[in-house]
């Protein structure tokens, strides 16, 4: 029986009524909002799975994804778009926010729930189906995410904040390299005036701190940074 929360964020309330029965009828525990407002007045770090329709009101379902990835506490929740914007540009800009699915309406229930479970099976593979939530991990290099802690083979390192939210934002989206415009943005979104420069000093410092695992950290000249198992 599954245990996974999920959330579905969707302004029409009968269709989230339908999808959290069913989906409840599966194992899984639901939560629904009828806004992304409503969505992110939650603790968005208890759920395995947030369903995200994309048309809402003043914040989009595209512009609350941005905001769920853009925070280490919650980037590394899957989310499976479900709305009726059906071209090939918005699903591509979807994928490319982060978002694990795309699904076009109208759907079977029965399609959403394959979804659902294959996308949820995916995240449990890629954590060992054993470690939290609010954890990011990639074999002995352990971040935690509640108590800000950095643990490299059972010894706990010591980083900056800044280090440390570099870091957990590359793990959390390990298998894609990220520009550096993207990392100033995430990273030092309130900082006045920061240089590049600065991106490769962190970068530097991470992989000398956290040992074998620096190696994990991976440059794309003229591209940016990325980390991989």
């Amino acid at each position: 029986m599954a245990c996974e929360r999920i959330l579905i964020v969707d302004d029409e309330e009968t269709l989230c009524e339908v999808l959290k029965l069913n989906l409840e009828n599966e194992g899984y525990e639901v939560d629904t909002a009828l806004s992304a407002e409503q969505a992110l007045g939650l603790d968005l770090k208890k759920y395995s799975l947030i369903i995200l329709d994309i048309m809402m009101g003043e914040i989009s379902g595209m512009k609350m994804a941005k905001m769920v990835k853009a925070d280490v506490t919650t980037a590394g929740i899957p989310i499976i778009f479900c709305t009726a914007r059906d071209t090939e540009d918005d699903m591509v800009m979807g994928l490319n926010i982060g978002a694990d699915d795309y699904i076009v309406k109208p759907y079977t229930i029965r399609n959403v729930t394959a979804r659902v479970k294959s996308v949820l099976r995916r995240a449990g593979a890629g954590s060992g189906g054993a470690v939290k939530p609010d954890v990011l991990q990639a074999e002995g290099l352990r971040l935690d995410l509640e108590f800000k802690r950095c643990v490299v083979d059972g010894v706990e390192v010591r980083l900056t904040r800044k280090e440390f939210e570099l870091l957990a934002y590359l793990i959390s989206h390990r298998g894609k390299i990220c520009s550096r415009e993207e990392l100033l943005g995430r990273v030092w979104s309130n900082e006045v005036v920061v240089l590049d420069r600065t991106i490769d000093v962190n970068i530097t410092r991470l992989r000398s701190k956290i040992g074998s695992y620096g190696s994990y950290i991976v440059t794309r000249s003229g591209f940016g940074y990325g980390f991989r198992d």
